[in-house]
């Protein structure tokens, strides 16, 4: 078990740093954020339904299940949209830093969803990431709209954590996602149809928004999505999210080399991720000597 434990704590780790790429093809893609999640979803699917397929997966499940994968479904998908929407208004370093709040909110999540105790240590690495957010946004006051949707992004990321934690427990991941991919296609279908946005622009994507969503859409969802939930048998909701803060750290490393002077960072930028950083180590050292 404690082997298992460490693997998927470094496969975790693999997951994070291609949702830090996320950000940077989130920026690369001309579309705006809600057909780019549309797509995104779409093409996730199609890939985990011949992935399902070729395992030879059975997907029966009981529909008030699936019914719930649905919903969830609907949770990650509007998290998707205020994420790529928050990068669109902002900037990739702002959007990713704001990811950093979903291990504070997962901390207030969890005990409320499982009826379980506040821990203590949870609270305070949360609000350490909370200050390391605050000295970031004291030198980044031209985002507020961007900041407010990074926000509810994380939020709704930090929800969704915790209601797959208890779904992983019973069903197979890759199952879960696809029926929670496909709830996110049917709810954002409903609302495109609804607001007469099917139209024949809609469908025309050039060759570089398709090259880039393919890629987003097979490694940074279907691949990422399934591992990211089978994970989470291992380890804890809190510890998911608190990790996930690394996200921030790969994605603003990356755009600094990608964008180069359109995501420039001050000194006291760094000084917040390094803090946010050190939470996540400290984090799992916590842990570890809990557990001895």
């Amino acid at each position: 078990m404690q082997n298992d434990n460490l693997k998927s704590y470094l496969h975790l780790h693999l997951i994070v740093f291609i949702w830090g790429f996320t950000a940077i093809l989130g920026r690369l893609i001309t579309l705006d954020a809600l057909p780019l999640v549309w797509f995104r979803m779409l093409f996730a699917v199609f890939f985990i339904y011949w992935y399902i397929k070729y395992k030879k997966i059975p997907t029966k499940i009981p529909r008030v299940i699936i019914f719930k994968f649905l919903v969830a479904g609907l949770i990650i998908a509007l998290h998707w949209f205020t994420f790529f929407r928050a990068i669109k208004v902002s900037n990739v370093s702002i959007t990713l830093a704001c990811l950093s709040t979903g291990a504070f909110f997962a901390s207030l999540i969890e005990p409320i969803f499982f009826g379980k105790k506040i821990v203590w240590y949870e609270i305070f690495f949360g609000l350490i990431v909370v200050f390391g957010l605050t000295i970031i946004f004291n030198v980044e006051t031209n985002y507020i709209e961007g900041i407010i949707l990074a926000l509810i992004s994380a939020f709704l990321s930090a929800s969704f954590a915790v209601i797959n934690s208890k779904f992983v427990k019973e069903y197979d991941p890759t199952v879960i996602s696809y029926y929670e991919l496909t709830g996110g296609v049917l709810f954002f279908s409903f609302f495109l149809l609804f607001s007469n946005s099917f139209d024949a622009a809609f469908f025309q994507l050039s060759v570089s928004d398709f090259v880039y969503l393919m890629i987003l859409s097979s490694i940074c969802t279907a691949y990422a999505f399934i591992a990211s939930t089978a994970v989470m048998k291992y380890l804890s909701p809190y510890t998911v999210m608190l990790t996930i803060n690394l996200e921030p750290i790969y994605g603003i490393i990356l755009a600094y080399f990608i964008f180069e002077d359109k995501e420039q960072m001050s000194s006291m930028f760094y000084i917040g991720a390094i803090i946010i950083l050190a939470t996540v180590i400290a984090n799992g050292i916590v842990k570890s000597l809990k557990k001895k």
